[in-house]
């Protein structure tokens, strides 16, 4: 999100490329906005790419929905980011040509009569600059994908969480919720590039007199994990994988370091890191690149759990519990790496009993539920010895009884 990127310097945009990089992140989707400030921070991140020692790609993400695009002259916006950029040495170029992708979009006619139109002016307008491979991320029915002869693939951003779900949803439909609808997008794409999306979380939480977004999706049952795993066992299908995302707070699901500048995200940001999934993300990454599961050479626990449970009643937050908030669990998720045979033990305070699980060689997900007032710990033991432990401060992380405000983020840990 460049539009949280306003007071980054060149060095900021180098740590956080030599951080995503030494966790098996290849490139950054640059989602761009119509402010002018934007394109300089854009050119800031490709200046920085280009001192780092590794071969780290990037590429436009147009945020549509907030660029105008409703006369054909508004195309010229996006043709002087092209001009700027598309023969950058570290643009991400796919099956030789500049990769170019958008969020939304369906709803932008720059003048035209029809979609299908819109995007043919756009795409012809923009290849007179450098040829484009288009990924965009529209959100209409798959069905009308082959009426339109911009896109070279699809990117499906939605695809990402089970946004299917409500309150009313069965419980066994609830509980690792499937993520179906790639299978829809594959099927009408006929062989055009496929964009997968993954995320580790979501909850937003804006008033009606800011961006009146205040909803989840269910993130529950080690979301991460198990998208992960799915991408894997279908990467054959799957041209690249976009992390949503890399420091998006205002729907909590960054995965890197809290710095910037937040969208008013703070009161549910602030004291919620969440580069634990980050370190997570090597692994599975390697997995997916190599098509093969690394072995595991250390032992190692990842651990989140949200402030408070979900009927806790907040003492001061006129804009209420966000919508969907029963999808979620009081639970707090677990997941174990370990090299050899094994004891977790589980803890939600140190005067409680754990709960106990022997593992072998593997990754394990696991669970415990949270209890108002204590923490969250967990450890591994091997022959009497401890090999591997979880435990963040009661100053850190503690679940409220009474929170001041109603947050639905997550506190996420690891072992050293």
């Amino acid at each position: 999100m460049v539009g949280n990127t306003y007071p980054y310097s060149l060095n900021d945009w180098r740590e956080d490329i030599e951080l995503a990089s030494s966790h098996g992140i290849d490139g950054f989707a640059l989602n761009s906005g119509a402010e002018s400030w934007q394109k300089e921070r854009v050119a800031d991140c490709y200046a920085a790419a280009l001192r780092c020692d590794r071969p780290f790609r990037l590429f436009l993400n147009f945020d549509i929905a907030s660029i105008p695009a409703s006369r054909p002259e508004d195309v010229t916006l996006l043709r002087d980011y092209i001009k700027a950029f598309a023969y950058h040495p570290r643009q991400l170029k796919y099956k030789g040509k500049v990769l170019v992708s958008t969020f939304a979009g369906q709803d932008s006619l720059f003048g035209q009569c029809t979609l299908h139109d819109a995007w043919d002016y756009v795409k012809n307008a923009l290849q007179e600059i450098a040829p484009l491979h288009f990924i965009p991320s529209f959100f209409i029915n798959p069905q009308l994908y082959p009426t339109i002869r911009a896109m070279d693939g699809y990117f499906n951003w939605n695809g990402s969480w089970p946004i299917h779900l409500t309150p009313d949803s069965p419980r066994d439909e609830v509980v690792c919720a499937k993520l179906e609808t790639d299978r829809h997008h594959l099927h009408h794409l006929g062989g055009r590039t496929f964009m997968a999306a993954i995320s580790p979380w979501f909850f937003t939480h804006y008033g009606v007199d800011s961006w009146n977004k205040n909803w989840i999706y269910r993130s529950d049952d080690w979301l991460y994990v198990r998208r992960w795993e799915q991408l894997i066992a279908m990467r054959n299908h799957i041209g690249i994988v976009q992390i949503i995302s890399w420091n998006d707070f205002g729907e909590s699901h960054y995965i890197g370091p809290i710095k910037g500048a937040q969208p008013n995200s703070q009161s549910w940001v602030d004291g919620f890191p969440h580069t634990a999934w980050l370190d997570l993300t090597r692994y599975f990454a390697r997995a997916f690149k190599d098509g093969v599961y690394p072995p595991i050479e250390r032992d190692k626990i990842y651990m989140w759990s949200r402030p408070h449970l979900k009927s806790a009643e907040a003492v001061n937050d006129p804009i209420g519990r966000p919508d969907r908030w029963q999808l979620t669990d009081d639970t707090i998720w677990v997941v174990a790496f370990a090299t050899g045979p094994a004891e977790v033990r589980i803890h939600a305070g140190d005067n409680l009993p754990p709960q106990s699980w022997k593992v072998d060689n593997g990754v394990w997900k696991l669970s415990h539920p949270m209890v108002p007032g204590e923490g969250m710990k967990a450890t591994m033991v091997r022959a009497g010895t401890i090999v591997a432990q979880c435990a963040p401060g009661r100053d850190e992380f503690v679940v409220q009884e009474r929170p001041e405000t109603y947050n639905f983020n997550v506190f996420v840990a690891m072992s050293p």
